[in-house]
This record gives structure tokens, C-alpha cells and sequence, in this order.
């Protein structure tokens, strides 16, 4: 299940500090599965339950890029969306996001340089009212005046 706010394109000349975007997702296995098709990352903490059961987590969990990536949709669907270019991600993890979890992924405008086009962001994912990922990102949003 996917539940977000509209797609598109907010503009840098209307990003304001403390706009937020957000979506919601539920973390499937076949999420899991298919990160570690693309990523190559086979970890059996991602993938072998019996192995998981005997970590730190006591199960498995999915990976912590998975969910990173949550926060790189918000920014390249929502704020500021579509034409935004990655610059720099700081993430700390906080705890684990498990199979059929609920993640709630949010950024909120920090800055804003209007010269240079760059926005830096703070970024939640949070999974039962717990934050379980925290960062900032810093971007190249789109302009309305060309090049």
C-alpha cells in the first residue's frame, strides 16, 4: 500500500522553509526480495528468517537503503519533485523496519539558497510513531526561469 500526496514539480521560487511532503508505505517481502535482486545485497538478515531470528533483531528486517529510499521518492515526487537533483544525504539509522511495516517518510524545507537552487531538507521515516531513520539531504531543485 502507497498512500501520498500529489506528484509533480514545486518549483524553488515557491518552496517555502517548513513546507513538508510525505508519503506512507507498507514494507512488503516482495519489497525485500526485489531490493536484493537490484541491489545485489543477499544479506540473510534481509532474507532467511531462521538465520534473522538469531540477530541483534530477532527476525528479519528490511534494508536500511529500502528505506532510505522512501525519502529520495518524497523528494523526487513531491518537494521538490520531479527535474530535483540528488547533492548530498546524511542518514543515521535508528531502528529496524520489519516485513509489513507501516513506514511514514517525510522531508521538511530547512533552507533555501534561491542563487544556487539549493534546498536542504531534514528526513523522518518513522514506523509506529518511532523515528527509525533520520537525516538531511541538500538538493538542486527546479527552476521556472531557464538556464
Amino acid at each position: 500500500m502507497l498512500d501520498n500526496m500529489p506528484r509533480g514539480t514545486i518549483f524553488i521560487e515557491d518552496i517555502e522553509v517548513g513546507m513538508t511532503r510525505s508519503l506512507r508505505k507498507v514494507v512488503t517481502d516482495e519489497d525485500i526480495e526485489m531490493f536484493a535482486q537490484v541491489s545485489t545485497d543477499h544479506n540473510p538478515v534481509h532474507l532467511d528468517e531462521a538465520y534473522a531470528k538469531d540477530t541483534i533483531f530477532g527476525g528479519r528486517i528490511a534494508h536500511g537503503m529500502l528505506t532510505a529510499g522512501l525519502i529520495s521518492a518524497v523528494i523526487g515526487e513531491q518537494l521538490p519533485g520531479h527535474g530535483t537533483i540528488y547533492m548530498g544525504q546524511s542518514l543515521k539509522f535508528l531502528g529496524p523496519v520489519r516485513p509489513n511495516d507501516m513506514v511514514f517518510a517525510e522531508v521538511e524545507v530547512l533552507s533555501i539558497d534561491l542563487t544556487k537552487r539549493r534546498v536542504e531538507l531534514d528526513c523522518r521515516c518513522i514506523v509506529d510513531g518511532k523515528p527509525v531513520l533520520k537525516g538531511q539531504a541538500t538538493v538542486l531543485a527546479p527552476s521556472k526561469k531557464l538556464d
